[in-house]
């Protein structure tokens, strides 16, 4: 093993420098894993750009990148779950196991978490992390290492899902085609939903829903979304005013889940959700996804190839962090730190 690595650091606002550091060790329970592809995420745009989301602000050097896969080349003491050489996806939490949202299974909810690329914890834009060893999910040879870091983003589309309570049968309205409303978009049409609609004013992004299997797309530019009446509003844009218009379409006792990071403020149309009794619920990352989202990608459901526009080296991250402001039809960047 080296003694150093290759980092990629967010210094400050705009800037990405590379920085030696040392490898580091796994502790008990813990694995060294080797990055081999690390998706580029909106939330790492958003740091890069503006230095905080919401609560989370940088305010010391931080290593962006929390959608990472690669191989184990070290095992920390205790290890048993898996080996040297293993290919693995990366959830890249660490709860403390012990308090009660984890006992209860909502792991994503453990106020100690420590997750990649939120301050202060720094990311998988290096050539090595560690994960602890539950964390560190094997993939199928069937899988390869862009696809088994896009499992990050499937889990988020798996979880809004699960919480809209899609199944045979439903009807969708998937609000936003970015990345993560892609995968939603998928992920809906596999659980058995009969309708899904995407809606976004990006006419690449929709032409790409179109093409995963999206029933009907909507240009919300053009035209407005009156007639839908969805069961379930999977809200992955963001935009306030584009989730206030796809609340007021939701069929009676519909569900609507709050997927997409936008405004810290949302004006709710609170008379019209109750008068037609509207769930309402949100998405904070996800917990125990990764076993469906393995199966859904290894078996073709999920095509998460078509999410990738670039490919780029450590040495490029700022040009794959500013990738989707220079061309629309950039979807998903990919860094390679072994490049």
């Amino acid at each position: 093993m080296p003694a150093s690595m290759r980092t990629a650091v967010l210094r400050r606002i705009g800037e990405i420098v590379l920085e030696e550091r040392p490898v580091p060790e796994p502790g008990p329970g813990e694995v060294l894993v080797r990055v081999a592809a690390v998706g580029v995420c909106g939330s790492d745009v958003h740091y890069y750009e503006h230095g905080r989301i919401g609560d989370f602000v940088v305010e010391a050097p931080l290593v962006l990148g929390h959608e990472p896969s690669g191989e184990v080349v070290a095992l920390g003491e205790g290890v048993t779950r898996v080996g040297r050489g293993t290919r693995v996806s990366i959830e890249p939490g660490r709860p403390d196991f012990t308090c009660a949202q984890c006992l209860a299974g909502r792991y994503n909810l453990c106020p100690r978490m420590e997750f990649f690329a939120t301050p202060p914890v720094d990311g998988a834009l290096a050539e090595y992390v560690v994960v602890h060893e539950a964390f560190a999910h094997p993939v199928p040879d069937s899988l390869d290492d862009d696809r088994a870091a896009l499992l990050e983003p499937l889990s988020v589309g798996v979880w809004a899902a699960r919480k809209g309570g899609v199944g045979p049968g439903s009807r969708v309205l998937v609000n936003g085609a970015g990345p993560i409303g892609l995968v939603a978009t998928q992920v809906a049409l596999a659980a058995g939903a009969a309708k899904v609609v995407v809606a976004d004013v990006n006419a690449h992004r929709l032409e790409v829903a179109a093409g995963l299997g999206a029933t009907a797309t909507v240009d919300v530019s053009r035209s407005h979304l009156d007639g839908l009446e969805p069961e379930v509003l999977l809200e992955c844009s963001g935009h306030p005013g584009a989730t206030r218009a796809a609340l007021e379409v939701l069929a009676p006792a519909g569900r609507a889940v709050l997927v997409g990071s936008g405004s810290a403020d949302l004006a709710l149309p609170l008379g019209s959700l109750q008068r037609r009794e509207i769930e309402l619920t949100a998405t904070f990352r996800y917990a125990n996804t990764w076993p469906a989202a393995i199966a859904l990608a290894a078996s073709g459901r999920v095509d998460l190839d078509a999410l990738v526009t670039g490919h780029y080296g450590l040495a490029d991250t700022e040009a794959a962090l500013t990738a989707p402001s220079r061309d629309r039809t950039a979807i998903k960047s990919v860094i390679r730190p072994g490049d």
